[in-house]
């Protein structure tokens, strides 16, 4: 039997993690929300980060208050130890809330009879790609990445023909064609750059080229569940970073976005991948957070190493945060909606995939 309960309030708070600028929930969607019966409570400037002036959201029928004493509670990065402290047992909380990096987080949430909904954990089935959060920020900051590495580069991305001569394009390699891959390829496009793509999972190649690229083939494939690529095995390891090394070298910018869930990055650029590289080249690595595709890379810095910049910039959405936030919260709406009956009331129905797959904290006792 599913849960149901009286009409909901949702709290909209300020991010504490520093550097996060984006907010869960843009004033456009409060009126949304308030066709299902829910009232919306926003902190004052939570929204700020984001351009978003308190007065845009109480325009837009939300009421300025203490959000995190509502029935639903929605966040970008997971609540603090002292931010779980202040909410009250069976709160439903939604956010980008780690559930494989941080299972203290999550015991912690469970423990304080919090009702979590990660949107990482939001199953990657067609049902559900309005609330896949992790492909609209990862679409951020492929994008974001692209425009950092030419700002970076000392030269031009596009071809250049003028009386002094003609400049040819840089070239560009992009390693894992994901969201932020396939944006970051076709935001190289479009600035004039001679584009190419590598992942070990071939049926992404046809996708690469659709974007105007070329599709860079080692030989080793690593197909894995739910559109991520498998750990390789060692010796596939070894073979591949020969061959990556090799190809490397002959690129002016790398971006790099090869993720494992649950794991550290991979590392695909190696230091003599770095030193084989262009004099003033670019390594712009997306994996930073969790470690790095590149051997060097040090995460949130810039460095110089062989006559090359070595980028891995944190939080990329966070540099964009109206779009980012936009973007964000028409996921969490989704997801909040598919909550919530059309009268707004809460039903959580665990028999749903999606419902029970994004939940990852304070099942435990709730009728579905």
């Amino acid at each position: 039997m599913a849960e149901s309960g009286s009409r909901l309030t949702v709290g909209v708070v300020t991010e504490s993690r520093p550097g996060e600028s984006r907010v869960a929930l843009v004033p456009k969607l409060v009126s949304r929300l308030a066709t299902r019966g829910l009232s919306t409570i926003v902190e004052r400037g939570a929204g700020a980060g984001a351009q978003l002036a308190d007065e845009a959201y109480v325009e837009a029928g939300a009421e300025l208050g203490d959000p995190w004493q509502a029935d639903v509670v929605v966040k970008v990065a997971a609540p603090t130890a002292e931010e779980i402290g202040k909410l009250k047992r069976g709160t439903v909380l939604i956010g980008f809330l780690d559930p494989r990096g941080d299972p203290d987080g999550i015991a912690a949430l469970e423990q304080a009879g919090i009702r979590a909904f990660a949107m990482e954990a939001v199953p990657r089935i067609s049902r559900a790609q309005a609330m896949d959060a992790l492909s609209s920020q990862s679409s951020v900051a492929g994008y974001r990445a692209v425009l950092l590495a030419a700002e970076k580069l000392n030269r031009f991305f596009p071809m250049l023909t003028t009386a002094a001569g003609t400049v040819p394009p840089a070239k560009v390699l992009v390693l894992g064609a994901g969201v932020a891959g396939l944006q970051a390829l076709a935001t190289a496009k479009r600035l004039g750059a001679q584009t190419t793509g590598y992942d070990v999972r071939p049926e992404v190649g046809e996708q690469v080229r659709s974007l105007g690229a070329q599709f860079l083939d080692l030989g080793i494939e690593a197909v894995g569940e739910g559109g991520y690529a498998r750990e390789l095995t060692e010796e596939e390891r070894a073979e591949q970073q020969r061959r990556l090394t090799e190809a490397i070298t002959k690129f002016d910018v790398v971006v790099t976005t090869a993720l494992v869930p649950g794991r550290k990055a991979p590392t695909l650029v190696t230091e003599d991948a770095v030193r084989g590289m262009p004099a003033g080249g670019v390594v712009l690595d997306l994996a930073g957070e969790s470690g790095g595709n590149c051997e060097l890379s040090r995460p949130g810095e810039d460095i110089v190493a062989h006559g090359v910049t070595v980028s891995a910039p944190l939080n990329l959405p966070a540099g964009m945060p109206a779009h980012a936030s936009e973007l964000y919260a028409r996921n969490v709406t989704e997801l909040l909606e598919l909550l919530v009956t059309t009268e707004g009331e809460l039903r959580l129905d665990f028999s749903d995939e999606v419902v029970a797959g994004a939940c990852v904290a304070g099942r435990e006792g709730s009728e579905s």
